[in-house]
């Protein structure tokens, strides 16, 4: 197989374009709607896609000639888009604020009020955690927004925080769905959780699930995130019984976007090697493992014959130990870096398909081979900066950032290393 004459930067922008366009609602809820109800169709939602899943469901509900719909979604803030008949309010990520505390109190105000002739939509996407926070009894918000700063400053694997963040809701862990009962329900899902666990997806609000306030407190306690006793006791009272809820559907998952991303390498005359939507583990170490892949290609053609590219998927994570402007994709390109130490004709990109890395205005970034040089001749000290989790500034110093602006969509992070 041939070499492509784009350049790096040209092939890997496409893939990742092409995955991001495989993420998006559009079109996926043609032939999957419900039958309308006799009474009110509500729509309610959470997640950095939320406004945009109620726009196309708002189309696709209207094009199947059904009935009037009403409802309210919360977003993160510049992720709203406009829509006709349903609300759309914007909120904090990743650490939430009142506005998403009303915005959540106001949503299940809206599912308690449905009757058993209505049906209630639900429209559910990755950042609900955090946007649809409506402390447990015992709770204020000041507890939730500092328990998801040290949270997200563990290194704690997302389902372990989704976890935690259910036992402090008033609202996850099947707390809205038993909140609509007895009306119909059904919720439409944008994944971003290896295994695409509809009860891990915004710590699942509408997906029925047993409340374990002691695992959560065992996770607290393996990652050294101390309590006190009030939101300990918080915590433990803080249960719900298991519930019925509706049909739950998948809209796009990581998968997909890795399948399309797939397809476009072969296009563009690449073999691509998919390694699995769901890696999980300290960004830095992540890196290791696929810098000794690249490097095995290109001295053997294994484990995939060059042109190539590695694909995939999953969340990263990021003990901070620095003060740098991090983000794990931006971690993870500049850990990767080091590690291929400049090795000719390998080059990469890793971004989160919601086009925020982290708490940047960045998507994620990309590198060529002649990085370390470039940064050499910048006055740029790789491994400190990588030290001081400052791979924003590392790679803005260097003019390779990614800003996409928000994507109104997430299927976790995308990563693609390209060997020629």
């Amino acid at each position: 197989m041939s070499m492509p004459a784009a350049s790096d930067k040209e092939i890997l922008s496409a893939l990742f374009e092409t995955a991001l366009a495989a993420a998006l609602p559009d079109g996926r809820y043609e032939g999957r709607l419900p039958d309308p109800p006799k009474g009110r169709t509500i729509v309610l939602g959470a997640g950095k896609g939320a406004a945009r899943m109620a726009a196309t469901f708002e189309t696709a509900w209207s094009d199947a000639g059904h009935g009037p719909i009403e409802g309210l979604v919360v977003t993160r803030y510049g992720h709203g888009m406009p829509t006709r008949a349903v609300e759309v309010v914007e909120a904090a990520h990743p650490v939430p604020d009142a506005a998403g505390m009303r915005a959540a109190e106001r949503i299940l105000e809206l599912a308690q009020g449905a009757g058993p002739d209505d049906l209630v939509v639900f429209l559910m996407s990755g950042g609900a955690s955090a946007l649809l926070s409506l402390p447990a009894p015992g709770l204020t918000l000041a507890d939730k927004q500092v328990m998801n700063r040290a949270l997200l400053k563990s290194g704690a694997p997302i389902g372990a925080m989704n976890r935690v963040r259910k036992s402090l809701s008033a609202i996850k862990g099947g707390r809205l769905a038993a909140a609509a009962a007895p009306a119909r329900q059904i919720t439409y899902l944008i994944s971003d959780v290896p295994g695409d666990d509809p009860g891990a997806i915004g710590s699942g609000p509408t997906i029925p699930d047993i409340s374990d306030p002691e695992a959560s407190l065992a996770i607290l306690a393996e990652y050294g995130i101390a309590i006190e006793p009030r939101i300990e006791a918080a915590i433990r009272a803080n249960v719900v019984a298991k519930t019925e809820g509706g049909t739950a559907v998948m809209l796009a998952t990581p998968k997909m976007a890795l399948d399309a991303a797939s397809a476009k390498a072969r296009e563009l005359g690449l073999h691509p090697l998919v390694l699995g939507d769901a890696i999980e583990g300290e960004a830095r170490e992540v890196a290791r493992v696929l810098s000794a892949m690249a490097l095995y290609a290109v001295d053997h053609d294994e484990p995939v014959a060059r042109p190539a590219v590695i694909l995939s998927g999953g969340e990263t994570t990021v003990t901070v130990r620095g003060k740098g402007r991090g983000g794990r994709n931006a971690e993870f390109l500049l850990a990767l870096a080091l590690a291929l130490g400049g090795r000719k004709g390998i080059s990469a990109l890793a971004c989160d398909t919601d086009g925020i890395d982290g708490s940047e205005d960045n998507a994620g970034a990309w590198f060529s081979d002649d990085v370390l040089s470039l940064a050499r001749a910048a006055g740029l000290d790789p491994a400190a900066r990588l030290a001081d989790n400052d791979g924003y500034g590392f790679f803005s110093a260097l003019d390779r950032l990614i800003v996409t602006g928000p994507t109104l969509t997430n299927v976790n992070d995308f990563r693609a290393i390209l060997i020629r």
